[in-house]
């Protein structure tokens, strides 16, 4: 099998830039690289992200909210990322399952045992080989995010809009995982800058990947 990364935090956190940055390192290195996001990644899911991110779509309730992305991952996982991992490439997400565990779980507050085994039969299992959280304050964030709107270079969805008590909700659920599981989350403070945060990166990826050698 091949290395499977995730990046996690919220939108304005740098993700974007940060996995552009490793793709091409990974790419220079050798590594036969797949970029893929959640919601979406494939035909299916991009119909899906419509779904959940249409901002008139005020009536859906957080059940559905959560099913909608288990079924935009289980089609990703499957049409996707677990035929290249077969194949021994290199597989980077922005976002995966611990999204669902963060956003519907800690912040809608639904069943953290019932997301848990959804998750495992959409994803058949999977799990990252390594997950860094890029960690942002709440207010920064959606500030972020919301002047990245009014300039037009991104979108402002219904999560977006929720209140702020959600997402320190989400945002203390995204910590509490990454202490349980230290072995496979990285934490980087995402008000570093863009070289220092992805020099962090590098180094943790040194285990996964030590072909890479001299070059991390």
């Amino acid at each position: 099998m091949g290395v499977f990364i995730t990046f996690e935090g919220p939108d304005g956190s740098g993700k974007t830039t940060q996995i552009n940055l490793l793709c091409d390192f990974l790419k220079a290195g050798g590594c036969d690289v797949l970029q893929t996001r959640e919601p979406g990644g494939t035909p299916i899911g991009d119909q899906i992200r419509g779904v959940l991110h249409d901002v008139n779509n005020e009536e859906m309730t957080n059940q559905t909210e959560f099913l909608l992305y288990s079924a935009s991952r289980a089609q990703l996982v499957r049409e996707i990322i677990e035929p290249h991992l077969k194949d021994e490439g290199v597989v980077i997400s922005d976002r995966f399952a611990d999204s669902s565990m963060a956003y519907q779980g800690y912040g809608r507050q639904l069943d953290l045992d019932s997301i848990k085994t959804i998750t495992q039969f959409a994803t058949d299992g999977l799990i990252p080989d390594l997950t860094i959280y890029l960690d942002l304050p709440v207010e920064v964030g959606l500030s972020r995010k919301l002047a990245a709107h009014n300039d037009q270079a991104g979108e402002w969805n219904r999560l977006d809009r929720q209140r702020i008590d959600f997402h320190e909700r989400v945002h203390a659920g995204y910590l509490e995982m990454a202490k349980h599981q230290p072995d496979r989350w990285l934490v980087i403070d995402a008000t570093l800058g863009i070289e220092a945060t992805q020099q962090l990166i590098r180094q943790r990826l040194a285990a996964l990947l030590p072909h890479l050698g001299e070059a991390v």
